[in-house]
């Protein structure tokens, strides 16, 4: 049955980023079965797939540790052919640093790298030209630590979330500026819709401490992208890190549910939950447990699979959309903590 659901997913590759690897592992979409695994600088976090250029562009973000615990940032984006499973450049960004979120505008030949501030200087967009794999420009965010970075289809305004700022940046790309800043109570992940009419943020920032009882509610902020203004919120019942849109209009939102340990930097971690919601009608579709501290949600290119990269159990659970079941869980191979992070997904060449 399960080989059944994705038998149309012959050829097609899922990449999955092991942070503290530090490697990048190739799957077979169909089947689950390990392909490869490319070595690869410390400490990489996010993936993104050039369709076009047919390569993949891997961010690693610092040296060791993660945001706000690390021993250093790095500067570099690794190349890979998917299909060789090879390096193909290093590209070095210094003297920009932490380099985290990867958004592709394939048409115009423009990766968009989000970049963690330093001294006067605010966080910022690095534009880098997709042909030349060459910075050709900057944009500041306002902030200090841009994490995850969207373009509206169009490829004309991008969405920056901000861990600690209390606001999402907009810019405008063609004019290289930030434009406005949306109000949010600090924010994770970030995903824009089909129609570009719509960007989904999770909110508040996932901190880790003890939260006052004042504290914003968790739950998606939905921002009307004309207005510039949020109008709805999607509630969730802990809080959520990755937000991902499929091509049939799903919105997945992975919480992370915590149990208190004063002993773990990271609290003690329950059972992840994926939950799904109309991307239009915004209703709750369904939702199912996966790992510990879901971290990045893809899909699959007809929509259908769900893939959810959880950092503490280090595995990728794959999921029917369209009856919540699971199908699989991957085990993503680590050196030490944390490990699956990541992902993109590869449909076959041609």
């Amino acid at each position: 049955m399960q080989q059944s659901v994705r038998s149309n997913l012959a050829g097609d590759v899922l990449a999955v980023v092991s942070q503290s690897g530090p490697t990048v592992s190739f799957f077979d979409a169909a089947t689950d079965r390990h392909l490869d695994t490319v070595d690869v600088l410390a400490e990489p976090h996010e993936l993104c797939f050039d369709p076009l250029q047919r390569l993949i562009w891997c961010a690693s973000t610092y040296r060791s540790g993660y945001y706000h615990a690390n021993s250093g940032r790095r500067s570099e984006l690794t190349v890979i052919d998917p299909d060789t499973r090879k390096i193909v450049e290093v590209v070095d960004l210094a003297p920009e640093h932490g380099p985290h979120g990867l958004a592709l505008d394939a048409v115009r030949g423009r990766l968009y790298v989000s970049v963690e501030g330093a001294g006067s200087r605010p966080g910022g967009v690095v534009v880098v030209d997709t042909a030349t794999r060459r910075p050709i420009g900057r944009i500041d965010t306002g902030a200090p630590g841009p994490h995850w970075f969207v373009v509206d289809p169009a490829g004309r305004a991008g969405y920056a979330s901000n861990k600690e700022a209390p606001f999402v940046s907009v810019v405008d790309l063609d004019r290289g500026v930030l434009t406005d800043r949306i109000e949010v109570p600090g924010s994770e992940g970030i995903a824009v819709s089909a129609d570009g009419s719509q960007v989904f943020v999770a909110a508040p920032y996932g901190s880790f401490a003890d939260r006052a009882e004042a504290a914003p509610a968790t739950g998606i902020r939905v921002i009307d992208t004309k207005a510039a203004s949020i109008t709805e919120v999607l509630p969730t019942e802990h809080v959520v890190f990755p937000v991902h849109v499929t091509s049939t209009g799903r919105l997945l939102v992975g919480e992370l549910r915590m149990e208190p340990d004063p002993a773990a930097k990271l609290g003690r971690q329950a059972a992840g939950r994926l939950t799904v919601f109309s991307a239009t009608g915004h209703e709750r579709l369904g939702a199912v447990d996966v790992g510990r501290f879901p971290l990045t949600i893809t899909s699959s290119a007809d929509g259908r699979i769900g893939y959810v990269a959880c950092v503490s159990s280090s595995t990728v659970d794959v999921v029917d959309l369209d009856t919540m079941r699971s199908l699989a869980r991957l085990d993503i191979a680590r050196r030490g903590e944390p490990g699956a992070h990541g992902m993109a997904y590869i449909p076959k060449s041609g």
